[in-house]
């Protein structure tokens, strides 16, 4: 099995729950649970577009943010248009993955934020914690949100309290 092969079944899993979260965002979300926290839509929109960093981690090998590429647009429209967005960075992440080599997956990848190194090593790793742990850890921020507003909230790797 190649490293591709192994995190897509994590990316699979991981973008399923993700997807189930985001459905869940009200249309009107501006509740913050305090006043360092993002808005509940400036974070969901966050986290749907996350998929976008997963293809630039194949794609790029370095990246010097912030730029036109990187952080995208974090503004709230629609519950709706957050799903469309979320799909199609899935669609385009998940392709990209796909494709990817363990040789192109053992390279190098570096982020820099006004020129100050943020984030570097090899593909593969940075691929899993600043990808995939970053999206769960915000994800979990969400499921928190959802709760202080009593909106259910899905099980992602079992069931929650209120359900599957």
């Amino acid at each position: 099995m190649t490293v591709a092969e192994t995190l897509l079944q994590d990316f699979d899993h991981e973008m399923t729950g993700t997807r189930r979260t985001l459905a869940l965002i009200p249309d009107s979300p501006d509740f913050k649970p305090h006043q360092k926290s993002m808005k509940m839509g400036r974070l969901a929109a966050h986290v749907a577009t996350l998929p976008q960093l997963a293809t630039l981690i194949l794609t790029t090998d370095v990246v010097e943010a912030p730029n036109a590429q990187w952080p995208p647009n974090l503004d709230f429209v629609s519950t709706e248009k957050l799903l469309a967005d979320f799909d199609r960075n899935v669609a385009e992440a998940r392709a990209t993955l796909v494709a990817a080599t363990d040789e192109q997956l053992a390279g190098n990848w570096k982020m820099t934020w006004n020129a100050t190194v943020g984030v570097e090593g090899p593909k593969s790793v940075v691929y899993r914690t600043v990808f995939f742990n970053h999206l769960i850890h915000h994800r979990a921020q969400l499921g928190v949100y959802l709760r202080l507003n009593e909106i259910p909230v899905p099980g992602l790797y079992g069931p929650s309290a209120d359900g599957w």
